[in-house]
């Protein structure tokens, strides 16, 4: 054990004139100190903690998580005592169950989840006081209360994380053998430094990496914060040496290749919800369910009906779904790991990093290379499954996985409209402003999003691109299955048709002759620019040949080709 874990030892708490000092009680002072300290400890080690964060996501963001969380319990307890100034709400009791509660609505990630199990250990202890107790007793039951919660409240425990942590400093508080707060503080921070150091060897992924446990180091901090505050110890506290990791925590598209708890395949989203519910006994069921959807799984409550879900998965309207069959899910937030914001300590206190940006377009898309395409044009994007409609849950998800105070949505579709609005309802609701703007086609969203600037009063941003959607006329191509009628004359199988807004105005003999006869139809009403979008298996020789033809013949007109790769039309056409 290194000089600094020594530290932590429950000899180095005690400053040398202890004989009559008066033992430290846990009262709401206390409470409220505590926080502030470990609030402090985060802040002062968000970025080692971030550093090593490998496991079980090497997303880098374990320290801020904690850190988050830690705030929003802070300020859940100065409204508390704000709102009760002159009042009698002060007590312990209330200190305690604010600090709790604020954590769970606030937690961030699964290192936050634990964090808000401590705490909420912590209040269930406090308010099981009947009488005098002596307050060693009191954070002793507190801390074996909460590994017991935290336990419970993941799927797939494994030693060497932040439960090991917390289940040593649970029975080292227990065996103290003493009623004073200090000595059990003590006791627990100097066995939960130990067991730190110790996850580095239990952990297959932490010993690849040369780290200990990120979570587990959060967790010591905390504990060591309420060690030194009670003890009477000046000064911060030092960590346990932590490690250097072989390689920087994964970035990017390599976050989705990482090891995953329980070696489980990698998942794309981070997806956490409060759920409000009543309904206990249904909780394990969910959480079987979310745990056959993806991995690190954790639902917790308060013992009130509010609980917070956390899950990584792939199909975030399913994770959703699953709240909704027992509660009401809402604050919902999605992370998309390869898109993932790092920067969340840049978001205002009041809405505790749920935000991380100020603006954003979200545009709905089919298909793979559509949703490459406009996201090298600066949005996020909501892929459309191919084996259902777009649902509002879906889009809600979405809206909160931008991060981002303000969207603007781009449904891609005409018959998606309402249900944008319908999103867009909900997410007001929660605290987002979101504003739709209709467009028919995905031609349509990217020629809104072209005149997008984040630089511009957002009134003026969001009329500059209603326009530009609703000055691009849109069409495309398809091949005929059957004999039909239409606006132009009989077809038959095999006909090219060419159909603008909603109808068939060109019937051609193939692919090539069909696109520059659309092409010249919708440009008689005058145009600048020719966008060219290029279907699932169409040949790449066709769209050249259609861009040639239309430089030749309007050499006014710019021409650009991409691969939308859509699955309805062969070649889809947009005229600005």
């Amino acid at each position: 054990m290194s000089e600094s874990t020594r530290a932590t030892g429950r000899g180095a708490h005690h400053p040398v004139a202890t004989l009559f000092r008066v033992p430290p009680i846990l009262d709401s002072a206390l409470l409220t100190g505590w926080t502030r300290a470990a609030t402090q400890a985060l802040e002062r080690h968000r970025a080692e903690i971030d550093r090593i964060n490998v496991f079980p996501v090497p997303d880098g963001d374990t320290g801020t998580n904690l850190l988050l969380t830690m705030r929003a319990a802070t300020e859940a307890v100065l409204r508390v005592l704000r709102d009760n100034a002159d009042g009698p709400a002060r007590g312990a009791a209330v200190v305690a169950g604010a600090l709790a509660r604020g954590a769970l609505v606030g937690a961030r990630g699964n290192s936050g989840v634990i964090l808000s199990q401590v705490l909420r250990g912590v209040a269930d202890a406090v308010a099981a006081v009947v009488g005098p107790t002596p307050a060693g007793a009191v954070l002793a039951d507190a801390l074996g209360r909460a590994h017991r919660l935290a336990t419970a409240a993941v799927t797939r425990p494994r030693e060497g994380t932040v439960l090991s942590v917390l289940g040593a400093a649970a029975r080292a508080a227990a065996a103290a053998g003493s009623d004073r707060l200090d000595d059990v503080a003590c006791a627990a921070a100097e066995a939960a430094a130990g067991a730190v150091q110790a996850t580095t060897g239990q952990l297959p992924e932490l010993a690849r990496a040369g780290v200990v446990d990120a979570g587990g180091l959060g967790l010591y901090l905390v504990l060591d914060a309420l060690a030194g505050l009670v003890s009477g110890r000046t000064g911060t506290a030092r960590l346990p040496a932590t490690g250097a990791p072989a390689r920087q925590p994964a970035r990017g598209r390599d976050v989705l290749v990482a090891e995953r708890e329980g070696g489980s395949p990698g998942y794309d989203y981070e997806v956490m919800y409060l759920l409000e519910s009543p309904a206990d006994e249904r909780m394990g069921a969910l959480r079987g369910e979310l745990d056959a959807l993806g991995d690190c799984v954790s639902v917790v409550g308060d013992g009130d009906g509010l609980w917070n879900v956390h899950v990584h998965c792939s199909d975030v309207g399913a994770a959703i779904e699953a709240g909704l069959a027992v509660g009401r899910p809402h604050r919902i937030t999605v992370i998309r790991f390869a898109d993932q914001v790092r920067d969340a300590l840049t978001a205002g206190a009041g809405e505790t990093g749920r935000f991380v940006r100020d603006r954003a377009v979200l545009m709905v898309v089919a298909g793979a290379e559509l949703a490459e395409l406009a996201r090298s044009a600066g949005a996020a994007v909501l892929e459309r499954p191919r084996d259902r409609e777009v649902e509002a849950c879906d889009l809600v998800a979405a809206l909160a996985g931008t991060r981002a105070r303000h969207v603007v949505l781009l449904p891609g579709d005409g018959e998606l409209t309402a249900v944008a609005e319908q999103a867009a309802a909900v997410a007001r609701r929660e605290g987002q402003e979101v504003l739709v703007v209709p467009t028919a086609s995905v031609l349509q969203g990217l020629a809104a999003l072209a005149v997008h600037d984040p630089q511009r009063r957002a009134g003026d941003d969001v009329v500059a691109m209603a326009e530009a959607a609703a000055g691009t006329r849109t069409g495309g191509l398809v091949v005929a299955e059957s004999e039909a009628l239409t606006w132009v004359g009989p077809c038959e199988p095999g006909d090219v048709l060419g159909i603008s807004d909603g109808e068939v105005v060109v019937i051609a003999p193939d692919l090539a002759v069909g696109g520059l006869w659309l092409a010249h139809r919708m440009l008689t009403a005058g145009g600048e620019l020719v966008t060219v979008l290029l279907g699932e298996g169409a040949d790449d020789a066709l769209a050249d040949g259609l861009a040639a033809d239309l430089r030749r013949t309007h050499p006014e007109v710019d021409v650009v080709v991409h691969r939308g790769g859509q699955t309805g039309f062969a070649i889809v056409l947009g005229v600005e």
